[in-house]
């Protein structure tokens, strides 16, 4: 994907948004569209504080399938269809981060303005909340545990009890979820990752978001050799999120989009579209 021309300031609010611009181009981004850089006072429609102008900067984590993954040139996914719907109320494009999640659930990628906000699948929690102001929530989740056929186990119990190899994505909830449970998980850099040390036999059974595991048996060589073998009652919500001291105008225009699209119908329609169920009836 291709980076951007630099715009060169005297000031130090320059020198930072350079110092910014390059550290994100050092990180892996992706976008759809290229433009001009500029500090973190561009305005868009409404007077919204954004990264870029004409652009609202959004870091994620990919591939996570259905919320956010490539799609031959395109990133795609639930988390960039709803993204699109506050884009283009505020009249920009929406232009795509990839970036480690640590540093999205830290807070530090909307801190250093390398993105507006961060969509990512991510869960709200009262810790991450200290780094991060969050929209209202956009998606109830829960977590799952996939494993190969034949365990035997169909549960966290089973897993301990069988001295079964359990994996874990790094730095997310899921994680959380077992260590808390008395686990020491392997952990794996993304979902991606961790579903391959499924399938090479370095981990018998993975924790992660049910809907990713239900994504992933879709797929017929997934399905033929791997199960879920139980949903996880979290009660986790995903939000969107922005730095600590938020830009008002951009945080009520995400609300007031969401809020929107759940009461006109769009946001059920973008959810069958990529979950093929309605909300409330992934299990």
């Amino acid at each position: 994907m291709a980076l951007w021309p630099l715009n060169r300031r005297a000031s130090a609010a320059g020198a930072l948004a350079l110092t910014a611009a390059l550290a994100l181009s050092g990180c892996g981004s992706e976008s759809s569209s290229s433009g001009g850089t500029t500090s973190a006072s561009a305005s868009a429609a409404g007077g919204a504080q954004l990264v870029k102008p004409g652009k609202l900067t959004v870091c994620t984590n990919i591939p996570y399938e259905p919320f956010q993954f490539k799609q031959g040139a395109d990133i795609v996914g639930f988390d960039v269809d709803i993204v699109d719907l506050v884009a283009k109320k505020l009249g920009v494009e929406q232009e795509i981060v990839d970036i480690d999640f640590a540093v999205i659930k830290s807070g530090a990628a909307m801190a250093t303005n390398k993105c507006d906000l961060a969509a990512a699948g991510m869960t709200i929690t009262e810790e991450r909340k200290a780094n991060i102001t969050f929209s209202d929530p956009y998606f109830d989740a829960t977590q799952a545990l996939l494993a190969k056929k034949g365990t035997g186990a169909a549960s966290l119990e089973d897993v301990k009890a069988k001295g079964l190899k359990l994996g874990a994505q790094a730095s997310t909830t899921g994680l959380t979820y077992a260590t808390e449970k008395g686990f020491n998980p392997t952990e794996y850099a993304d979902s991606a990752k961790e579903l391959l040390a499924l399938q090479a036999g370095q981990a018998d059974v993975i924790i992660q978001d049910l809907p990713v595991v239900l994504t992933w048996l879709k797929k017929p060589e997934i399905a033929e050799k791997f199960e879920l073998i139980a949903s996880l009652d979290t009660g986790e919500q995903y939000g969107l999120g922005l730095k600590k001291q938020a830009d008002p105008v951009l945080l009520k225009t995400i609300n007031e989009e969401l809020a929107k699209a759940k009461s006109d119908g769009t946001y059920e329609k973008i959810f069958v579209k990529w979950f093929d169920k309605k909300p409330g009836e992934l299990g």
